[in-house]
């Protein structure tokens, strides 16, 4: 018999297995949670209980947190995930609980939860600093950004297929939502998120206000800190540059890089600088970037009531076949497509040639790398909000906040020297790591969860295990 078809052969399928675990990825999540003090610090501020059958809200919005990182997309199939690993963490979390829990979470109850993620992230920061190889800092165009925090604030569309409570028309054309984040671009974590309606203005002012001071506070020691952050061009407005501006004191400082919406006296401010003084843009690794030109256009372009001190960035390349029909008719006049960037960057302490344009350009294009922090949140729970209840999805959307940050600490403190999995998309980690199965066998009083030794990751998996178990815990 051929081994095409002769693989099967007394082969019988059934389902009455016993001790086998699948997503045994889920103890290294939850064991992260115990041993950073995410778990108790939630319990010092959720509601608690001595009532029989009382479910305790930190454990639950943990779990939640760590079935959303195995894959969960709803609360029915957080409960069926729940319920397969109950000979690991006890009795499941029915889906009626973890929605009152997430109902439950008010405005008061989530600034107390921010001031939990913060005094977490200060030891997990601290562990960072620590560990082989220090903490990581951002490089870009071949420079390390030694002792700066890069923050990327950014929007983006989650659909809804049904009218939840909340939900509109976004400006793509498609009807949900339009949450704005911020993102640590040193570390892929999720610093802060704010759900919004999907019709919520791209350049609403006070929104990304209430963001920014959100990331800020979630940054340990920010008020003596050096910090780089980074919008698209719905961050150029009056308000939130000079609020940056206004961060900077003797003890911090600030700096910024904001896309620009291109006007026609900008275009006339383009058209008078000479052919020499456009230079040749670079990579990110250093290298230069033949077709990319940029050029200084702050002294030919007075802007009046932005900041003093404002530097105007200009890029341009030919166009591809995709931009030809959005060109203005300057663009198509001249050739090129043109993009602005403004900074107050004129010194980052510490990195040398920090002033220089080419230098700027790639910093801020740097900024795009907020797109894999959005793909991973939106693979951690994000692609699709589970209620018609905006107060559910709101907590939902924190509990998906969370899932990303465990799952880029895991990373983070014990596969930092894995070269395919310090940084892993969330798919990676959950074939290779978090969907892998195992048995739960029990001897002399002790549990054991067996990985298969011929898988080509289960170093990695125990690795992983023991490293946390030699974590500090918190006081």
């Amino acid at each position: 018999m051929s081994e095409r078809t002769g693989w099967d052969r007394g082969l019988s399928v059934t389902a009455d297995g016993k001790g086998l675990v699948g997503h045994a990825g889920a103890v290294l999540l939850r064991k992260l949670a115990d041993r950073i003090g995410l778990a108790r610090g939630l319990a010092g501020v959720l509601p608690t209980s001595t009532a029989a059958g009382w479910r305790e809200r930190a454990a639950v919005l943990v779990q939640l947190a760590v079935t959303i990182v195995l894959g969960a997309r709803s609360l029915l199939e957080a409960e069926q995930l729940q319920l397969h690993h109950q000979g690991l963490f006890g009795p499941a979390v029915s889906d009626s609980t973890t929605r009152r829990v997430l109902a439950g979470l008010d405005e008061q109850m989530l600034t107390r939860i921010a001031k939990v993620r913060r005094r977490v992230r200060r030891h997990v920061w601290m562990l960072l600093r620590l560990r082989p190889g220090g903490f990581p800092w951002l490089t870009v165009a071949g420079r390390t950004l030694t002792g700066w925090i890069v923050v990327d604030l950014d929007a983006t569309v989650i659909t809804s297929a049904s009218r939840k409570e909340g939900a509109a028309g976004t400006f793509k054309g498609t009807f949900g939502f339009h949450p704005l984040g911020g993102w640590c671009a040193n570390t892929g974590e999720s610093l802060a998120m704010e759900l919004r309606p999907g019709n919520a203005g791209a350049n609403t002012v006070e929104d990304h206000l209430r963001v920014l001071v959100a990331c800020l506070e979630q940054i340990p020691h920010s008020s003596q800190s050096k910090l780089l952050i980074r919008v698209d061009g719905a961050g150029a407005t009056h308000g939130l540059l000079q609020y940056l501006e206004a961060l900077n004191t003797t003890r911090r400082t600030v700096r910024y890089t904001v896309g620009w919406k291109i006007t026609e006296e900008d275009e006339a401010a383009i058209a008078r600088i000479p052919e020499k003084a456009w230079e040749t843009a670079l990579t990110q690794d250093g290298a230069l970037q033949a077709g990319y030109h940029i050029a200084e256009l702050t002294n030919l372009n007075t802007r009046e009531g932005w900041p003093e001190g404002m530097r105007l960035i200009v890029r341009r390349v030919k166009p591809s076949r995709r931009q030809l029909k959005k060109l203005t008719g300057f663009e198509k006049k001249t050739g090129w497509r043109y993009s602005v960037t403004v900074t107050n960057i004129r010194h980052m302490w510490g990195i040398t040639g920090s002033h220089q344009i080419q230098f700027l350009d790639a910093l801020h294009r740097d900024h795009a790398e907020v797109e894999d922090c959005i793909r991973t949140a939106k693979a951690m729970g994000l692609h699709n909000l589970p209620s018609q209840s905006w107060q559910i999805n709101t907590g939902w959307m924190l509990a998906a906040n969370l899932a990303a940050d465990l799952d880029a600490w895991l990373r983070l403190l014990t596969l930092h020297d894995s070269k395919d999995l310090a940084g892993a998309e969330p798919d990676t980690m959950r074939f290779r790591l978090y969907h892998l199965p195992a048995r739960l066998a029990k001897h002399a009083r002790r549990r054991y969860l067996r990985i298969e030794r011929t898988w080509p990751w289960a170093s990695a998996f125990t690795t992983s295990w023991r490293r946390l178990i030699q974590l500090p815990s918190t006081t």
